[in-house]
């Protein structure tokens, strides 16, 4: 039986990038990566802009306080000065406008007044050359890379790309994953529950953890414990994205029937169990460059499992640098006893303590108590075990809404 670590080395070993596709900058990109770097088009700024309100003047003139000098223009933010300044002189000048030919500084507004419009008087120094100036090209010169490959698009990210002029990058594809629920006992909760009927929760949790971890989700509802209906729905599953990610019919019942049915089709069982809990009888195989998840019908196993699993693989495929789950160190928040034969992944909720965060257990009474996952925003990484933690030890956590 694999460890956590080997079964996701395996599965990234199997991982093949998806190809880069020019996309729009519109809000569907958030999110993405980088395929090829993006270079300045221009300087930016593309002039000596002022940083404050107020006015632009020679620093030579301003060896004394208080010293009054002759305004020859005003320039707003957007328009171009037409005048230089000159011994004696100034020109007032708003946040963000060109700096005017012959001056090296700017004094902001509150140092100075107007004993009529067309003179200012400066109040107080020191007045030093650039002061209050940001130069040409400080930002970013003319063939500058700005953004490398790899970068994963967030807003400021956006903002980086208007700045030189770019409404389309390229960016990895997003793979599409198929999604599929089984068992007899599975409805969907728009139906009516019959007998010892369970509603479908793996379904649209699997879709929603599917959409943040950057898939394109694609749910095919629920196949039956019947062979031949199965192998259908696997086998469109296979065919309809570069993933298929399932959920039950992986245990050692005789009902669990996706293994057989893989086989079949050809998939190559790499692993089916894992040393964790939950979640022990996760699948992983392949067909080609498809990737196939068997996740345990329990739905925390389910999101324990994609957390620990796809989520990795997914990012992988995306050309996401990083592809291990977000994890932090941080102290417990209360005592805490539990005890597993396998490694344990135990829901907790982050609170704001003294010092930065901590990580607080939350009531769990095992794979079955999806409510507890609701209440959680991490997980516990503990050991293999008995533990007896008190309030204050550190522990490994990883971020589930990261």
């Amino acid at each position: 039986m694999l460890s956590v670590a080997a079964a996701r080395e395996q599965i990234l070993a199997n991982v093949v990038r998806q190809p880069p596709e020019i996309g729009a900058l519109t809000s569907s990109l958030l999110g993405s990566v980088l395929a090829e770097p993006v270079t300045a088009d221009m300087d930016s700024p593309p002039f000596d802009k002022a940083m404050m309100d107020g006015f632009a003047v020679r620093s030579a003139d301003c060896g004394q306080f208080p010293v009054t000098l002759t305004i020859v223009e005003e320039v707003p933010a957007g328009k171009s000065p037409m005048l230089p300044v000159g011994p004696g002189q100034a020109t007032r000048i708003m946040t963000g406008a060109p700096i005017p030919e012959g001056a090296d500084a700017v004094v902001q507004v509150e140092r100075t007044e107007q004993p009529d419009s067309m003179h200012v008087t400066l109040l107080n120094g020191p007045v030093t050359p650039r002061q209050h100036i940001l130069d040409r090209g400080r930002e970013m010169r003319a063939g500058d890379v700005v953004m490398p490959a790899g970068q994963i698009l967030r807003a400021a990210e956006y903002g980086l790309f208007a700045t030189v002029g770019k409404t389309a990058v390229p960016v990895f594809r997003s793979p599409k994953v198929s999604l599929l629920c089984t068992g007899d006992e599975v409805v969907e909760a728009n139906m009516k529950r019959m007998g010892s009927q369970i509603r479908n929760s793996n379904g649209p949790m699997l879709v929603m953890q599917t959409v943040r971890a950057g898939g394109l989700p694609r749910y095919l509802g629920i196949a039956p414990d019947r062979v031949d209906v199965l192998r259908s729905q696997i086998r469109e599953g296979i065919d309809g994205g570069e993933v298929l990610v399932m959920a039950g019919g992986v245990s050692m019942g005789m009902r669990d029937l996706v293994p057989e049915v893989l086989a079949d089709l050809g998939v190559q069982i790499h692993f089916h169990k894992v040393a964790m809990k939950p979640g022990k009888p996760l699948l992983f195989g392949t067909k080609g460059h498809k990737l196939i998840f068997g996740l345990p019908g329990n739905p925390v196993s389910s999101f324990v499992g994609f957390e620990l699993f796809v989520r990795p693989a997914l990012a992988a495929m995306r050309g996401v640098p990083t592809t291990m789950p977000k994890m932090a160190r941080l102290p417990l928040a209360a005592d805490f006893r539990a005890s597993s034969d396998r490694e344990l992944y135990y829901p907790a909720k982050l609170e704001i303590a003294e010092v930065g965060f901590a990580a607080r257990p939350v009531p769990w009474f095992g794979s079955a108590d999806l409510r507890a996952i609701t209440a959680a925003d991490c997980l516990l990484k503990l050991p293999a075990g008995e533990t007896a933690l008190t309030a204050g030890q550190i522990v490994d956590v990883i971020l589930t809404d990261a």
